[in-house]
């Protein structure tokens, strides 16, 4: 559940050049550089630990149901493969067509029904997907805020996502202090979506209400709904 709580949020700022060259006379300061891995951030914030014990209470009866139908597949699917592995072995290096047909026929088999498996367990896993994207979110809305805070605090003139550098001194990641500032701004969040959410929609929020500001004017149109997230389907 944990490692379920984890998302990507990009980060935009000036390249580095382009800072060097607005400030010539200040060539000799050094700019401060820190790193921040963004997952790590939101899914081990308080706000995320403590939902992600929530949601084993909240959604036990879900969870139970996923895992025993996941036990249950992949040991159907386990037998299957190794039926198939056993007749591939029997036929030997030189199969006749009628065995090479049943093998062929085993394998679309035994494929057709890894892809039912799969549809199955994502359908099971929605409810529990929906509210990690829920619980996520929650805590996305603040990252912003936590990112600039950290960036003051910490004396940091450009920030980087872990995942776009090469290599860094552990000086420099400021993880933990984004998990501070995450911890102030966002306690706790909700685990349980309201009717009808979906994610985006929180974010979508501000833009919506702009238009109302100026009741004079026409509305625009209204934005998309955001699409459902599709959940991850479950490994065998």
């Amino acid at each position: 559940m944990r490692n379920a709580l984890l998302a990507s949020v990009a980060l935009a700022m000036a390249p580095l050049f382009v800072v060097a060259a607005a400030a010539p006379a200040a060539a000799q300061s050094k700019l401060g550089i820190g790193v921040v891995n963004i997952d790590a951030a939101i899914g081990n914030s308080a706000a995320a630990q403590t939902a992600s014990q929530q949601m084993q209470v909240t959604y036990k009866a879900a969870l139970d149901s996923l895992n025993s139908r996941t036990t249950a597949l992949q040991t159907e699917l386990k037998q299957k493969q190794d039926a198939l592995q056993a007749a591939a072995k029997a036929a030997g290096a030189k199969p006749t067509p009628a065995q090479q047909q049943s093998l062929q026929t085993q394998y679309e088999a035994l494929q057709k029904r890894g892809q039912e498996a799969q549809a199955e367990l994502q359908q099971l896993e929605q409810p529990i997907a929906l509210a990690r994207s829920y619980v996520i979110e929650q805590i996305s809305l603040k990252l912003e805020d936590a990112l600039k805070s950290t960036m003051t605090k910490s004396k940091v003139d450009l920030l980087l996502k872990e995942d776009s550098t090469l290599a860094y001194q552990p000086g420099v990641d400021l993880t933990n202090a984004v998990i501070t500032e995450l911890n102030t701004l966002v306690p706790t969040v909700g685990i349980v979506p309201p009717q009808g959410w979906r994610p985006g929609q929180q974010q979508q929020a501000p833009a919506a209400a702009a238009p109302a500001a100026g009741a004079a004017t026409p509305p625009a149109a209204t934005p998309p709904a955001a699409q459902p997230a599709r959940p991850q389907p479950s490994g065998r």
